[in-house]
């Protein structure tokens, strides 16, 4: 299906739900219906009369009220709304308490559209309360009696003051209807069997004026949209991405210069659309936006399933994904069809990891001999993070988890929309996945670019193994760090541009950008020029999980956060060294006060010019290997010597650049010295 096809099938599928509010929640507007910012709430009872009038509080100023398709596009015209609107249409005393503006014919046109609304079949009994109040003329009054309105010495409004952001002489007014007894008429009930008081929520006012629209006579053709025919309508709807949204996706008013010349001669003939048929698809789009879109700089991204089941955003990280697979209770849904799978197995399983870590322990007996001699009064306050079988596994469960909620004809829809001017919007990007084709192509993501990342949530500072979101890959690419974080002031544009070149990327299984990967290197490759050793961290294993998607696009290799011992590469064995130089003298550290060692002071000079700078970095190693413990020194000094011997002497010697490599080299050797520390410190207590 095309767009708009999936937008009309999208209203169709939840048209049970238009015009019901709830709080927090965006409406899906019914047919002939659109939202403004309500100031004032004036309740009348059945009979139009007049009881009290209050301020609409800036959290409930949303109103759902009925619209023409010339007033739901009016700028400066003088098209009146059906029902609410601002007080120069429904005030006939408007001209006694505002000088200087004549708006009789806006009181005019109102009247005239009301009536014939009230005077119908399909009227209402909210609508005709409404319209003998207002015949009364007394709206201005009234509002001024009951101090809504401040008017100053001379009797006028004062138009300086202001309700919310607009003068209270231009204020927009909406009604309560009050009534003693429910109506005899069950049609005039809601779902709830109740008579709710305000216009803007009652689901039958809102069917009422959709029924009289369909009553009337209007221009019938041939919609481009459904091929059906029906009422046409050349003005489209605006506030597609926000409430004070003025671009229009569907427009061809500009006859003077080229939206349709050269291919057609009027408008006509350029496109007609039935005017349901274009409310439909709006509205759909407007609530699923509100619903679930997310923002770039103006650019909108949105994504939804068919059917409207739950599916994960491509726009967020796996941890998130999995947290919401988890609060959704998708996540459990796949636990529990394997859980007594795994009760059976559990045994056996536990007794596997055992032995494998025996073996692992069993080949690394020289560092471990070492490290029991290490003094229980060192403290890092480096936090190590769970991560491995477990973090992996956990994503792969969510994933299932969706999968297993889905039907087999579940489609996954995904659009992003954008305005180059004020008044025109254009759909950047449509793109129609089956869903579990969708669900293969995040997880084939998130497993290439699977790396240990840090991050901060309201507990702290954790980590998680996966890839960030797109938002925080602009700030990690592109942030400048202010105050312990990335700070994209000036540069919000380069949100929506990682986001549009990283999307066939996620979607479409491409390799990230060489120009992003490189800037992630060069960034982690200057430990130095950040305050904050986490944010520094958090670039560092960015920019591993980029150079591991790179190397597995390009040269189908797979790397793992797991030290490769026997890996013979120049790059990853120069990465290695650097990450035991910055141990060494790491681990003579009184206390950890912030301070650089030499190995991350040098780090950028080192992916440069390797060779020459390991020299200096060997020489400034001595002062610090003595500081240690014999066995502690003889441990790193086998261990250099161990990394060196598996380079050949014209790999060694080559003093060209390091490519992206080498970060991951130093990331699996730091991490693997610290996963050892960690371990035997278990192994002490458990003793």
């Amino acid at each position: 299906m095309n767009w708009i096809g999936e937008l009309y099938d999208l209203y169709d599928k939840n048209e049970r739900f238009a015009g019901k509010m709830e709080p927090g929640q965006p409406v899906l507007l019914p047919l002939y219906h659109t939202t403004v910012a309500a100031q004032l709430t004036v309740t009348i009872d059945e009979k139009g009369n007049f009881l009290y009038a209050e301020t609409v509080p800036e959290e409930e100023k949303s109103t759902i009220i009925p619209v023409t398709d010339k007033s739901s596009s009016r700028t400066a015209g003088v098209e009146p709304h059906p029902l609410c609107d601002n007080l120069k249409y429904l005030a006939g005393d408007y001209a006694d308490y505002v000088s200087g503006k004549d708006c009789t014919r806006n009181h005019t046109l109102y009247m005239e559209q009301l009536r014939k609304w009230v005077e119908s079949p399909e009227s209402h009994p909210k609508a005709e309360a409404i319209y003998y109040y207002l015949c009364k003329n007394t709206l201005m009054h009234d509002l001024v009696k009951s101090g809504i309105l401040t008017i100053k010495e001379d009797g006028m409004v004062d138009e300086k003051r202001k309700l919310q952001i607009v003068s209270q002489a231009d204020a927009f007014v909406r009604f309560r209807v009050e009534t003693d007894e429910l109506p005899d008429d069950e049609v005039w009930t809601d779902q709830t069997g109740r008579f709710s008081p305000e216009c803007w929520k009652d689901r039958t006012l809102q069917q009422s004026y959709i029924n009289f629209c369909r009553s009337q006579r209007e221009e019938e053709g041939l919609s481009y949209l459904t091929g059906e025919y029906g009422r046409i309508s050349y003005l489209q709807p605006k506030k597609v991405r926000n409430e004070g949204d003025g671009a229009k996706l569907i427009s061809s008013n500009d006859e003077a210069n080229f939206t349709f010349k050269g291919r057609f001669l009027t408008k006509e003939e350029a496109f007609a659309i039935g005017y349901e048929d274009s409310q439909k698809v709006h509205n759909a789009l407007k609530w699923i936006l509100r619903k679930q879109g997310t923002s770039y700089d103006g650019m909108y991204f949105v994504t939804w399933e068919s059917n409207s089941g739950q599916i994960p955003d491509w726009l967020s990280d796996s941890d998130e994904i999995c947290r919401q697979a988890e609060e959704r209770g998708i996540f459990e849904t796949a636990a529990k069809e394997r859980s007594v799978q795994s009760e059976a197995e559990g045994q056996d399983a536990s007794e596997a990891r055992s032995a494998a870590e025996s073996e692992k322990d069993a080949g690394r007996s020289e560092i471990a001999e070492w490290e029991a001699e290490i003094n229980d009064e060192e403290e890092e306050t480096e936090e190590t993070p769970e991560t491995g079988e477990v973090g992996a596994a956990r994503f792969r469960k969510a994933i299932k988890g969706y999968e297993k909620n889905l039907s087999q004809s579940s489609r996954t829809v995904i659009m992003a929309l954008d305005a180059a001017t004020t008044g025109r919007l254009a759909l950047m990007e449509f793109k129609d996945y089956h869903s579990a084709r969708y669900l293969e192509s995040l997880k084939s993501w998130y497993e290439s670019c699977e790396w240990l990342q840090w991050k901060s949530g309201k507990k702290g500072r954790y980590s998680f193994l996966g890839m960030v979101g797109i938002r925080d890959a602009a700030e990690l690419l592109y942030g400048t760090e202010q105050n312990g974080y990335f700070s994209m002031k000036g540069k919000e544009k380069l949100y929506k541009e990682v986001a549009k070149r990283w999307m066939p990327c996620i979607l479409e299984g491409k390799e990230v950008p060489v120009d992003m990967v490189r800037v992630a290197v060069h960034r982690a490759s200057s430990p130095v020029s950040f305050d904050s050793r986490f944010q520094w961290e958090r670039i560092l294993a960015f920019a591993c999980s980029l150079v591991k998607q790179q190397y597995k696009k390009r040269y189908k290799e797979d790397w793992t956060m797991a030290l490769d011992e026997n890996c013979t590469r120049r790059d990853y064995l120069y990465g290695r060294l650097l990450a035991v130089a910055d141990r060494i003298e790491y681990r003579t550290f009184d206390k950890d006060d912030g301070r650089q060692t030499n190995a991350k002071r040098y780090m950028n000079a080192f992916s440069q010019n390797p060779f020459r700078t390991w020299k200096i970095l060997e020489e400034k190693l001595v002062p610090y290997l003595g500081q240690l413990m014999p066995p502690e020194r003889l441990v790193y000094q086998n261990l250099i010597d161990s990394i060196c011997s598996k380079f050949s002497i014209k790999d060694f010697e080559n003093d060209k650049a390091l490519d992206g490599l080498y970060l991951l080299g130093f990331h699996n050797q730091s991490y693997d010295l610290k996963k050892k520390k960690e371990e035997q410190k278990e192994e002490k207590i458990n003793e």
